[in-house]
């Protein structure tokens, strides 16, 4: 939706895409507010009959530029100024207006007006809110600022404030172009009663609903304006695309992993009905792997989904740099053999709640034992073993208006192993994640945050260690400590406890319609421990470097990036494809 960005002669603010959204959301008295009626005596009068009049001239003459000046005769001031264009002395009138009238909301409000003008959107947002600090109820400001955040894209922030006077309202709900699942599972995905104010809670919601379903990668919402007041709401979004659709793009998909001698087999909405295959086949003689699921909405509801997966490697291990004390180069390792197969329900209680749970059946053997001490020879013990697991997500924080969130999850795992010396055990998780983007549009200078820790309790095998360090099978990064050696797995610190903090910071460098590149440094810290005396860190470990994501075709990325140790000063460069 666009806007030309210029003021009325009062300095006010609605025009264009503006203008739309006031004289539709505001009720009528608040788009046309007028000075009030607080000063006292013949000079009062005389203003407000020139102002009235449009004189505007002689009400700058008639008021002369002093901090004492009544609030009302500041206002009449600077909106005449407004009215003949001098913008600039209008503004400074409304400033000095508001330090000698603090508590009055309307100078922020005009100031706001002048600097919407002028585009600078941060400046009468700033302003707005200032206003409504003062004037929490004040329906103006609210639906001033509301849309500004529309026309900036920022629909959260937009709701979150049209909400506060009981805006918008929803009539009807469109699709451009119709998507092809299930009409059934689409209606029940978007969370609103026509005739009735549409929520933010309402949008987060759908938005966790939809996102859940994995088959709308972009999503754009828009708000047409009906005669009765309401409005309609329109949803345009891209499908995930199958092999009958955009078979190129399909194709550089599934592909994307060839330069890791890996495919990406992959089905969605199969049926119409939201059901997607995935899989993953690694044909590297060190690391073989075999993974597939499948995922559809339990009762044709998107608030719940099922899964149901298989996974199955067959690595090389070389742990020859992570046994502590180190053992001589290339004399530990074996090669590992490990099945899985498990289900998992997810349901999303709202937008602030998430959980899941799983329950898998699990089988590892350890052939070709090379240097591997008495000690910890029980970590490789062939066995089976059943688990089940659980995961909660919480959404902390949420504001919209400086677009940062704070999450938090905990995630439970409990099993038994069906071979001595093995037994019970469990691993417990925890996480919160941080996100900033300091613009008010785009995704240019994204700062992100992870902090997370992990313990293990009970006799857990080899293959349920932790491992700090970069491997395009670990998301437990370390990006100054490479995971591999010569190909083999491994190489990176190992224990069965640990906590971890990454930090990223992203500067758009380049962007079209089918590329974005995205630069910033990063900065990974943490520390990785065991009770044995075998495995775990020495130290405390910090990686610093460079990173950059060059984003294809708005469906998949590839990660380039240069890590460096501090504490050894080895250096890494590591590259990976992902969605």
């Amino acid at each position: 939706m666009a806007c030309d960005g210029q003021l009325d002669a009062t300095g006010r603010a609605p025009t264009c895409a503006l203008i739309f959204f006031l004289l539709l959301l505001l009720p009528a008295h608040a788009v046309a507010q007028t000075t009030c009626a607080t000063a006292s005596g013949d000079q009062a009068a005389q203003v407000k009959a020139l102002y009235d009049a449009g004189r505007w001239e002689d009400v700058v003459q008639a008021v002369p530029e002093s901090p004492q000046e009544a609030a009302d005769l500041e206002l009449d001031r600077g909106l005449a100024l407004a009215h003949l264009g001098r913008f600039d002395e209008a503004e400074r009138t409304l400033e000095a207006g508001h330090a000698g009238h603090p508590r009055d909301a309307r100078f922020p409000e005009e100031m706001a007006g002048i600097a919407y003008r002028d585009k600078r959107f941060s400046r009468a947002k700033k302003e707005l809110r200032r206003a409504l600090v003062l004037q929490p109820n004040d329906a103006y400001a609210s639906n001033f600022l509301a849309s500004i955040y529309f026309l900036e894209g920022n629909l959260e922030a937009a709701l979150k404030y049209w909400n506060r006077v009981g805006k918008p309202t929803l009539n009807d709900l469109t699709f451009d172009p119709q998507p092809k699942l299930d009409p059934l599972i689409l209606d029940r995905a978007f969370k609103f009663s026509p005739g009735a104010m549409w929520t933010r809670e309402q949008f987060l919601t759908t938005q966790a609903e939809l996102q859940s379903l994995d088959l709308f990668p972009h999503a754009f919402y828009e708000l047409q304006a009906q005669r009765d007041g309401a409005f309609r709401l329109v949803w345009r979004a891209s499908e995930e695309p199958n092999w009958h659709d955009l078979r190129w793009q399909t194709a550089a998909t599934m592909l994307r992993g060839l330069p890791y001698q890996s495919v990406y087999p992959e089905m969605y909405n199969l049926n119409n009905k939201g059901l997607n295959w995935r899989s993953f086949v690694r044909w590297d003689d060190e690391k073989r792997w075999l993974a597939t699921d499948v995922a559809w909405p339990l009762g044709e509801n998107p608030k719940q989904r099922v899964r149901l997966y298989f996974v199955g490697r067959n690595e090389n291990w070389n742990i020859s740099n992570t046994l502590l004390p180190a053992a001589p180069p290339s004399t530990a390792g074996m090669n590992m053999r490990r099945a899985v197969i498990g289900a998992e329900v997810a349901s999303i209680e709202n937008w602030r709640w998430q959980w899941n749970v799983a329950g898998e059946y699990s089988y590892r053997d350890f052939r070709s034992l090379v240097g591997i001490p008495a000690q910890v020879a029980e970590l490789f013990t062939n066995s089976s073993g059943a688990d089940l697991r659980a995961n909660i997500q919480r959404s902390l924080v949420q504001f919209p208006e400086r677009r940062f969130s704070l999450d938090a999850g905990v995630t439970g795992e409990a099993g038994k192993f069906f071979a001595n010396p093995l037994g019970k055990y469990g691993q417990l998780q925890g996480s919160l994640a941080a996100n900033w983007l300091p613009r008010a549009q785009g995704d240019d200078y994204e700062t992100s945050t992870m902090l997370r820790a992990g313990r293990t309790f009970g006799q857990a095998p080899f293959d349920d260690l932790f491992m700090l360090g970069f491997d395009r099978d670990n998301e437990l990064w370390m990006r100054g400590h490479n995971g591999l050696l010569n190909g083999q797995k491994g190489n990176a610190p190992l224990g069965r406890n640990y906590v971890l903090s990454n930090s990223d910071s992203e500067k758009v460098v380049f962007h079209d319609a089918f590329v974005q590149v995205q630069v910033g440094p990063f900065l990974d810290t943490g520390d990785i421990y065991d009770a044995s005396e075998y495995f775990g860190s020495p130290k405390w470990l910090t990686d610093t470097g460079l990173q950059a994501k060059v984003k294809l075709l708005g469906s998949f990325e590839f990660v380039l990036g240069y890590g460096k140790d501090l504490r050894s000063g080895a250096n890494t460069f590591y590259s990976m494809a992902s969605r």
